[in-house]
């Protein structure tokens, strides 16, 4: 069993000092090289804790995680909706009405090779090693969601900022509930790829129509 000290000293480097280390300029292959290294890293502890194998979460999540999300989802519709209407009303819709062929390339990349590994991180591994640290499971949620915020850092958006820490919050809630990978990534999926859908793909890092 490590030590607290050990497993803090782990979080910093992993969680704060290597996403924060990517805004300054050094060669690309290093970045890539330290961020397939920390990966590799998780990976390796997550299967020998026997934390990567598929699993459907029990029966009884499945009702009120449905219907949680379909709430949450119905308030970032109409909010989102809104935003991009105000804000850029050419953007609605865009990529799903002049290019639905990336439109659904893109869905299934980013739910499989980018919504899956986040969800591995910052939240299977995350709370493995981690919950134990905190006792208050508020500040533990507060603190996931900062440092998932955190890991966007590098794209050096407000807006990115704020919806992913916003993001991290509800992912986290989720996660805290049913410690299902599954259901966690399932909804992070589906509001991801509303927001690309929506037209906030060029405000977020994602291709746009043009």
């Amino acid at each position: 069993m490590q030590s607290t000290f050990t497993r803090g000293l782990e979080l910093f480097f992993l969680f704060v000092l290597l996403p924060v280390s990517f805004l300054f300029t050094y060669p690309a292959p290093i970045k890539a090289g330290l961020a397939v290294a920390g990966f590799i890293y998780i990976l390796f502890h997550l299967r020998k804790s026997r934390l990567l194998k598929i699993k459907f979460p029990d029966k009884i999540f499945w009702k009120p995680f449905w219907k949680e999300t379909v709430i949450k989802l119905a308030i970032i519709v109409i909010i989102t909706s809104l935003y991009v209407f105000w804000i850029a009303p050419d953007k609605l819709f865009s990529v799903l009405l002049k290019k639905p062929m990336l439109w659904i390339i893109i869905l299934f990349i980013y739910t499989f090779l980018s919504v899956w590994p986040q969800e591995v991180i910052y939240r299977t591994f995350f709370y493995d090693r981690y919950e134990s640290l905190i006792k208050n499971k508020w500040l533990f949620i507060f603190l996931n969601a900062v440092l998932f915020s955190l890991a966007h850092i590098f794209l050096r958006s407000f807006l990115v900022q704020l919806l992913t820490f916003l993001g991290g919050l509800l992912f986290a809630f989720t996660y805290q509930r049913t410690k299902s990978t599954t259901l966690v990534s399932i909804e992070h999926a589906i509001y991801g790829n509303w927001l690309f859908t929506v037209g906030m793909g060029d405000m977020l890092a994602f291709p746009g129509a043009d």
